[in-house]
Parts: structure tokens; C-alpha cells; sequence
């Protein structure tokens, strides 16, 4: 029995290990003539403090999550994905993704990078692949780096 992606999530923060989990994902998707679905989450965590000194900050952050989510798509459309959709959202990257993103579109598979947070830092806060792959209700593919030397972002 063969299975078939149909609705796929792929997690986008313009790392250089997200760059190749949307590579793994453009060639799962023409395999399987699926949806995909380019997600990046503002951390919304990240700034809430530096806002009330620089109210840009937002407004930054959105134009570059519109930015990376607009060159995604037009290279997996030239790469020959059919159905790309693109969806912004706004808080914790490790929460929206699983229990967000993903039930929105049903997702059935759900892409994203190994982090390259240190086992200190993975032991306070966690890391977003690892309570992705925890909490999602589908499947996870967590990609690692390159062996061409790609370091973890």
C-alpha cells in the first residue's frame, strides 16, 4: 500500500536549515501532487519588549516574513509545485505550527528544520522541532543541515 502526502506544512524562518527542509519539501510535494503550505510564525515573544522603543519593529517583521513567504513561493511554483499557499502567523513558533497551522489545513505532514540550539539551551526552552514533532497530530519530518557543511541556525 502506497501513501500519499496530500497537505503539506513546511516551517520557513529564512535559516540556512529551513532553506533545505523547503528544498526536501518542494521534492515531496511534486512526488506526491500535494498542497503546500509555506508557514512562518512572527515570534511575537521576541519583540514584545524592544516594541515599546521601536514601535517599526512589527512592521519590520511583518514585511520580512512577507518578503521570505513571497520568494518561497515563486520558487517552488518555478520548481513545479501547483498549490502553494502561504500563511503568516503571529506568536510562538513551536505552539502555532503544531496546534495551529497544521489542523488549519489539515495538514498531513509538516516539515521543518533541526535547530541548532545547544543542549543547555534545549533543556531551559525547548526546542521548536522537538515540540513540533511532540505535539502535531501528523506526521514530522525534522531536516538536518547539509553535509556540504551547512551550519545549524
Amino acid at each position: 500500500m502506497t501513501f500519499e502526502y496530500k497537505d503539506i506544512v513546511v516551517a520557513v524562518d529564512g535559516s540556512s536549515t529551513a532553506e533545505v527542509a523547503f528544498n526536501k519539501a518542494i521534492d515531496i510535494a511534486n512526488r506526491n501532487d500535494a498542497k503546500l503550505i509555506l508557514a512562518h510564525v512572527v515570534d511575537t515573544r521576541a519583540f514584545a519588549t524592544v516594541e515599546a522603543y521601536d514601535r517599526s519593529l512589527a512592521i519590520r517583521a511583518e514585511q520580512y516574513a512577507t518578503d521570505l513567504l513571497n520568494n518561497y513561493q515563486e520558487k517552488a511554483e518555478k520548481a513545479g509545485v501547483t498549490n502553494v499557499v502561504v500563511d503568516i502567523e503571529y506568536g510562538s513558533p513551536k505552539v502555532k505550527i503544531a496546534k495551529d497551522v497544521a489542523p488549519k489545513y489539515k495538514a498531513d505532514l509538516i516539515i521543518c528544520g533541526a535547530t541548532g540550539l545547544n543542549a543547555m539551551e534545549r533543556f531551559f526552552i525547548g526546542s521548536v522541532s522537538e515540540h513540533i514533532t511532540r505535539y502535531a497530530s501528523c506526521d514530522v519530518l525534522v531536516v538536518r543541515p547539509d553535509s556540504e557543511g551547512e551550519s545549524q541556525d
